[in-house]
């Protein structure tokens, strides 16, 4: 077993970075109605599982603060997707968690991970959807605006959009 807490979560302060709420809006139009979402790196205060919500989808969310390791932890009710911005630390292992699921995920990452051979292999046999935006996102950290941001990033999804590759504009608050 993994030991997260040692191996995949950075010791950095940047793996704690919260999306606003412009960021997660794009994706509100492709989770069916009647779907359950399982937010599985979010509190209840994260704009995922309030927006959600208000979508009109039932949400589960958890996160590791909570004792939720998203390596260990499965919620035991039915949910039928991932949605979620998961830390930048880990990707690889995250992803592989993921697709072990067998169900549709909406995963909220950097960009230049395409430039890593990881993303290449993990979905040599699947497909790969990317829902990508205008402009860059500007995450929050400890309460503050990431102004200096130097990277685009993009929901990387599976199973979840109804074509491989969808641009939207960021209507930014």
């Amino acid at each position: 077993m993994i030991d997260s807490q040692k191996v995949l979560y950075s010791a950095g302060a940047n793996d704690e970075c919260y999306t606003p709420a412009y960021g997660v809006r794009p994706i509100l139009k492709y989770i069916p109605k009647d779907w359950v979402v399982w937010c599985p790196f979010d509190t209840e205060e994260s704009e995922y599982v309030k927006l959600i919500r208000a979508n009109g989808n039932k949400v589960i969310a958890s996160h590791i603060s909570k004792g939720r390791d998203f390596y260990t932890f499965e919620p035991s009710g039915h949910w039928d997707c991932i949605i979620s911005n998961p830390p930048f630390g880990g990707k690889r292992h995250i992803f592989e968690r993921a697709l072990s699921f067998g169900k549709p995920f909406a995963l909220l990452m950097a960009l230049t991970w395409l430039n890593d051979s990881a993303p290449k292999q993990l979905f040599m046999e699947k497909d790969l959807q990317l829902l990508m935006f205008d402009k860059r996102i500007k995450f929050l950290n400890n309460g503050e605006v990431q102004n200096k941001i130097t990277f685009s990033s993009a929901y990387y999804c599976w199973e979840f959009l109804p074509k491989q590759i969808i641009m939207e504009k960021l209507e930014c608050e």
